[in-house]
């Protein structure tokens, strides 16, 4: 049951702001529907890929799809108004996602008695492979990879999973309000990774 709820979490929250993205690049109404599906799903697809799972898993989910549909036409169809004020929920959207499905990504992972590293894979892959692939069709920089700390926290629900610090539903609960309060705080007080960019200005060294 917390597998289903946290699959049923996270693909609204990733359908939305998927969605989102499409109608800020003012793409049509068939961009909306593709993006809004692939940011639901890409991750997942790629996290079967990656441990063995039948892509073709996808078709059976057939409650994701209808749900995912179902939120996507309803962005599409609200008033402009309302969708404008939700560009303040964008990160919280993708907080959501990435908490419901690291969560997600890590039990499917566990339940096949999987290796860490394999569950930990599958927890950041889930968790951020559909926000990649939206970027990446949006013609942006993936925000994975040059914003605040976001695919650690994945990283962690997938450890946390892994070695059963938390199992019953209110301690997967806890987690998944957890992995949202952690990926909030890096955007409040722009927790970054460190990086080097090759664009510093170099020093020169005087001769005489």
């Amino acid at each position: 049951m917390s597998w289903e709820v946290f699959s049923l979490i996270g693909t609204i929250a990733f359908t939305v702001s998927g969605a989102y993205v499409a109608m800020e690049e003012e793409y049509d109404i068939l961009g909306v529907f593709v993006l809004g599906l692939v940011t639901a799903f890409g991750g997942g697809v790629i996290r079967n890929l990656l441990i063995g799972v039948d892509v073709t898993m996808l078709w059976q989910q057939g409650l994701y799809l209808k749900t995912a549909v179902l939120a996507t036409i309803i962005i599409f169809i609200l008033p402009i108004g309302w969708i404008r004020r939700w560009k303040n929920f964008e990160v919280i959207l993708d907080a959501v996602g990435l908490s419901a499905f690291a969560i997600q990504g890590a039990l499917y992972a566990t339940e096949r008695q999987l290796p860490l590293s394999a569950v930990i894979v599958a927890a950041m892959l889930t968790g951020i492979g559909g926000g990649i692939i939206r970027d990446v069709l949006a013609g942006r920089k993936p925000l994975v990879l040059r914003e605040e700390i976001y695919a650690v926290w994945a990283i962690m629900a997938g450890a946390v999973i892994h070695f059963g610090w938390m199992t019953t539903p209110v301690q997967l609960y806890a987690l998944f309000v957890l992995v949202i309060i952690l990926r909030m705080m890096s955007v409040y007080y722009g927790w970054k990774l460190p990086r080097r960019s090759l664009h510093e200005p170099q020093r020169h060294i005087e001769t005489k």
